[in-house]
């Protein structure tokens, strides 16, 4: 009755996204309007916005698998139902880092909807709601401009993150596809509670850096051992013309469960290493490659991974989306299926969680969309409709999908987005 009622809130929330015109997904409503501001503060307040964004869809399987699960899929895991991915709200204050002065602002987003399973924070939301749609606070930090060192300053993050690691995100508006990558799913972190720097040391490098409690932790009994984690990297923007970006991020620290490996998990690391660049070769056409490569010491896995995106625009509001990847899971510990509402969270924190797992696999994952995104105004700033195809398949004989009774998985879906 349940997975009813959501797929009748799903649709409508769908029907009312294409229905109420279009955009990118997510509009903007500055909160106090001033065209004389008398103070300081009162200009700041006229930087203050609010945000909202709500996302539906499906993803359909004509194999029908009898657990109802497309294997390996966290955002559309639920076959043939239709869904409320996210209703989001933010409340922001920006900063330019453009501008050499001290700058302060801030973010604060709450998400609700089948995607806020995956990205709880342990102690802080993974109790609240046992349904599908559940409620997370999806961000919630201060952000801070220094203009210290060089031109560019330093930026600073700190609060409720979302992990910076890899290309796709959170956020539908961010990514080409309604679905996830493998790469996107097991080998990047999510959420944490922590610090996050950027040093724009010149006008093409930037140098990041943070401390974190770990992925999807948070502190004391909600900490899932007793070591905090790290981030090191670097960008190179605007290369080649400004036609080639380079994003390179490594990050290192405990992340296994006490739970699950006793004191050992407070010294066993986890590196994960993600690099990836974009390169515009037209004003239409862009490709972006992804290598990620993640080793855990307590688990003794790894996983290694490519990951091809291009983009082609057809026309002003129609752009067609292509992305390859082959995935190697080297033990079958990190892909897995969760088959409760809270198992993912449970797994995180080293409890029994209810799963479908397979053994060690390689997976190739072809997927082709469209994105169809007019520009309305009429204060809709972002609308979007993304149909897709996807075809998974494992290269090294397996039979991980539609319930272990098949080596590939044929789906097809998509969602539609809405900014208000």
């Amino acid at each position: 009755m349940n997975s009813i009622k959501g797929t009748g809130v799903a649709l409508l929330c769908a029907g009312l996204a294409c229905g109420a015109l279009s955009g990118q997904a997510r509009a903007q409503v500055t909160l106090f309007p001033n065209p004389h501001p008398a103070s300081e503060f009162q200009t700041w307040l006229q930087g203050v916005t609010l945000t909202g964004q709500i996302d539906g869809g499906i993803d359909a399987n004509p194999a029908r698998p009898d657990n109802g699960i497309n294997f390996g899929n966290f955002l559309g895991d639920h076959a043939n139902q239709a869904q409320l991915n996210q209703l989001a709200l933010t409340l922001a204050r920006a900063i330019d880092p453009t501008k050499h002065e001290y700058q302060i602002g801030f973010t604060l987003e709450a998400l609700y909807g089948s995607d806020a399973r995956y990205y709880h924070l342990l102690g802080i939301s993974d109790q609240a709601i046992s349904t599908r749609y559940q409620l997370i606070p999806a961000q919630a930090h201060i952000d801070v401009h220094l203009p210290w060192l060089t031109k560019g300053g330093l930026d600073m993050q700190a609060g409720i993150l979302q992990a910076p690691m890899g290309v796709e995100t959170l956020d539908p508006t961010t990514r080409p596809f309604y679905t996830l990558a493998y790469t996107s799913q097991y080998s990047v972190p999510f959420e944490h509670i922590g610090a996050m720097f950027k040093w724009h040391v010149s006008d093409i490098v930037d140098v990041t850096f943070g401390i974190d409690t770990g992925n999807q932790t948070t502190f004391g009994a909600s900490d899932n051992n007793d070591a905090p984690a790290g981030y090191f990297g670097f960008n190179l923007n605007s290369l080649l013309h400004g036609k080639l970006t380079i994003v390179e991020l490594s990050r290192v620290g405990p992340e296994d469960p006490v739970r699950v490996l006793g004191s050992a998990a407070n010294h066993q690391n986890r590196f994960w290493n993600d690099i990836n660049a974009t390169y515009a070769i037209s004003d239409r056409l862009s490709v972006t490659g992804e290598f990620n490569y993640l080793h855990d010491d307590g688990l003794r896995a790894d996983t290694t991974s490519f990951v091809s995106f291009l983009s082609y625009k057809i026309s002003p509001v129609l752009t067609l989306n292509y992305r390859g990847e082959i995935y190697r899971d080297n033990t079958g510990l990190f892909v897995a299926s969760f088959l409760t509402n809270r198992a993912y969270m449970q797994a995180i924190a080293g409890l029994p969680a209810p799963a479908e797992t397979a053994p060690p696999t390689t997976y190739g994952e072809l997927t082709l969309g469209v994105t169809y995104h007019p520009t309305l105004g009429h204060h809709v700033r972002v609308f979007e409709i993304r149909p897709e195809i996807r075809f998974d398949r494992s290269l090294n004989g397996t039979s991980p999908f539609n319930d272990g009774r098949n080596t590939g998985m044929f789906t097809f879906g998509g969602d539609a987005v809405l900014g208000f």
